[in-house]
């Protein structure tokens, strides 16, 4: 795993031997398939990567089609900066913005780890597919 900082961006990249793993622990499948687990760009959003290689975003809540987008930036690995204060962890919203979360209330930011990340998706994206019946 890389993770660190990009111009503006952090990112968290899995390498080859942890995006199936992740795919798995994210549950992907049961949301969208014919997509892998590239990594997390800036904690919100999932880097996907297609059959085919291509990367896109989409958020972690919702995981829904329609809010896939080409992924705009170039990952350039030797750029990357690391940075311990983030390190081994995921900026999480407790109340998720599609579901009312505000952004910038300190009470509804939390520091997690990538496993209790993989939870805590998995449960607000099947709260969202329950909410709009699917």
């Amino acid at each position: 795993m890389t993770e660190g900082w990009q111009d503006d961006e952090y990112l968290i990249l899995f390498d080859e031997n942890e995006i199936k793993t992740m795919t798995e622990q994210y549950g992907l499948k049961h949301f969208i398939n014919g997509f892998q687990i590239f990594g997390l760009c800036g904690w919100d959003d999932f880097i996907l990567q297609d059959v085919a290689g291509k990367l896109f975003t989409m958020p972690t809540v919702p995981v829904a089609p329609e809010r896939l987008k080409p992924f705009r930036h170039v990952i350039k690995h030797g750029k990357i900066k690391p940075d311990s204060r983030f390190s081994g962890t995921v900026k999480w919203y407790v109340q998720p913005l599609i579901f009312g979360g505000d952004p910038q209330a300190k009470e509804n930011v939390t520091w997690i780890n990538l496993q209790q990340h993989a939870e805590v998706v998995q449960w607000w994206n099947k709260k969202y597919r329950e909410a709009r019946g699917v």
